[in-house]
């Protein structure tokens, strides 16, 4: 499967590098191994992900999408975090399991995919493994994860393309992302749970409410009930936390009005299967701390 790696197009960007040489396309990611920048348990996703005894989050260095206010950017714009074999991420999965988690939560993914698949046939682990991307995904990549992959945490950021374009430089993210998300529907089917609340398959949709992009987020949402009605989950997140240099309407933390608007806004048009965030969730004690030797 590394044989992807050699002329890369695994993602929407299709730098064409030969990461085996050692050359790295947007992603930063070069070589066949992965970077791991944190394995830990996670306690602050979804409810039905991170349960009681958290969920088994494995952070991967580097990002394909590259967004300007990433909260991650310390990982994300560069290569960052310890160098593992796939050999050494199987033994990660099973680490985790041994910890007691409910899932193995694979964060910003998307440059490795060749790499965790494999890790994921030799780990033998009895969990589910849970994928949780920007969206920016090809639907053809993303088909290497059937049998694999029955989770799907995935953003939903834009409708704007001229918005995905002056904050990740992506301006066919609406277009792509609405592929990506019609083949993660495929392959999870209809959302599972155990006996404890965790889900075991199916579909949540993250999407952040940006400060002053209001009107963008509630065009997502009525995009994604229109789409998918109560057949994926919808989480609406104000947790945005403005990171150093930004500058306008990304300087500050969405105001409460803004994001009642939005809420008021999914529940008027009928969406049922969501989740909203209360308190004080802006704040830079949710950015996980990272092993970046």
């Amino acid at each position: 499967m590394t044989e992807l790696l050699k002329n890369c197009r695994l993602c929407p960007r299709q730098c064409g590098v030969d990461r085996l040489s050692g050359q790295a396309g947007r992603c930063h990611a070069t070589g066949d191994t992965v970077r791991v920048a944190r394995v830990a348990p996670h306690y602050w996703e979804e409810p039905c992900v991170s349960g009681e005894r958290g969920s088994g989050a494995v952070f991967f260095g580097g990002c394909n999408l590259g967004c300007v206010y990433c909260q991650n950017s310390r990982i994300s714009r560069s290569a960052a975090g310890r160098e593992m074999t796939v050999s050494e991420l199987s033994d990660s999965f099973r680490r985790l399991e041994a910890d007691g988690v409910h899932n193995i939560n694979l964060v910003t993914p998307t440059h490795y995919l060749p790499q965790i698949c494999m890790a994921i046939d030799s780990a033998g682990v009895h969990l589910p493994y849970v994928y949780n991307t920007s969206g920016y995904e090809l639907a053809q990549s993303l088909e290497l994860l059937r049998g694999r992959v029955g989770v799907f945490l995935t953003d939903f950021k834009y409708a704007d393309s001229r918005l995905a374009d002056s904050l990740s430089s992506a301006p066919d993210y609406p277009r792509v992302a609405t592929d990506a998300l019609d083949k993660m529907v495929d392959i999870a089917g209809d959302a599972r749970f155990d006996d404890d609340g965790i889900m075991q398959r199916g579909v949540i949709v993250r999407h952040l409410v940006l400060p002053g992009h209001s009107d963008d987020s509630m065009r997502v949402i009525e995009h994604l009930y229109d789409r998918y009605g109560d057949s994926i989950y919808i989480s609406i997140m104000n947790q945005y936390t403005p990171m150093d240099g930004m500058a306008g309407e990304l300087s500050r933390k969405v105001g409460e009005r803004e994001y009642e608007r939005v809420i008021d806004f999914a529940v008027g048009i009928g969406v049922e299967n969501g989740f909203i965030q209360e308190g004080e969730t802006a704040d830079d004690s949710f950015i996980p701390s990272f092993d970046l030797e």
